[in-house]
């Protein structure tokens, strides 16, 4: 896969605003944050507590109302992000537009060729499914997989993913959670969830955000059932 060059360097997020003109109060009142190259970062909270606007800053889909995000000492727009970004959606197969696998990872790459698309596949365990299969005929954690390597042929420095493991059971759980886990040693990820569960395992850096207000914690505190049932309260 050679889209993009991947530039293994720091995600910096400094007094990120996010406030419509329509909302009274802003959603993400400014975050900062920073994660380095090839770890996963976890950000965990409540539904309505502004995680999934967040990725949408990240993946240049919305511009923040003050603040910046920079990658290593460059200050990106939101044109940056899309090229800088990969943003998996919390139910990707809704979004799916192919009518086979192959279709699927081409939408908007007609040059790839059978090399690469093998390797993006091998990526997330999918080089033994026929080209050919329809990704509405796989199991939902293959459709979760799929989109990850919809994503991968772009060669983004920065992986996000929305709420991962959402409906899924706790086999393919555990599947995805390895999955990522090997991801992130080649790949920077960024996920946001409600249900911190296995993920916290795999976290390198953790933060906890309420009310559109984020700061770190440590993995181990997520971990702990009193501190992720205070999350949900």
């Amino acid at each position: 896969m050679t889209a993009i060059a991947y530039r293994p360097l720091m995600l910096y997020l400094k007094n990120l605003v996010y406030h419509p003109p329509a909302t009274p109060n802003p959603i993400l009142k400014g975050l900062n944050l920073q994660l380095p190259p090839q770890e996963l970062g976890l950000v965990v909270g409540p539904s309505g507590s502004g995680k999934s606007t967040l990725l949408e800053i990240l993946s240049g889909l919305a511009e923040p109302t003050k603040g910046c995000a920079y990658w290593g000492e460059q200050e990106l727009a939101a044109l940056d992000l899309q090229m800088l970004g990969g943003l998996v959606f919390q139910f990707p197969e809704r979004h799916f537009c192919g009518n086979t696998i192959l279709e699927e990872l081409r939408l908007g790459h007609p040059e790839l060729t059978s090399e690469q698309v093998k390797e993006a596949l091998a990526e997330v365990g999918l080089d033994h499914l026929s080209l050919s299969t329809p990704p509405h005929y796989l199991s939902g954690g293959q459709q979760r997989r799929l989109a990850l390597a919809v994503q991968l042929i772009r060669q983004p420095n920065l992986l996000m993913l929305d709420e991962p493991t959402a409906g899924l059971d706790w086999s393919m759980r555990r599947q995805l959670v390895k999955l990522l886990e090997k991801l992130k040693n080649h790949w920077t990820l960024l996920v946001v969830t409600h249900d911190a569960g296995e993920l916290v395992q795999i976290a390198d850096r953790c933060w906890r955000i309420q009310e559109g207000c984020l700061e770190a914690v440590d993995p181990q505190e997520l971990a702990a059932p009193s501190a992720y049932n205070q999350i949900l309260a």
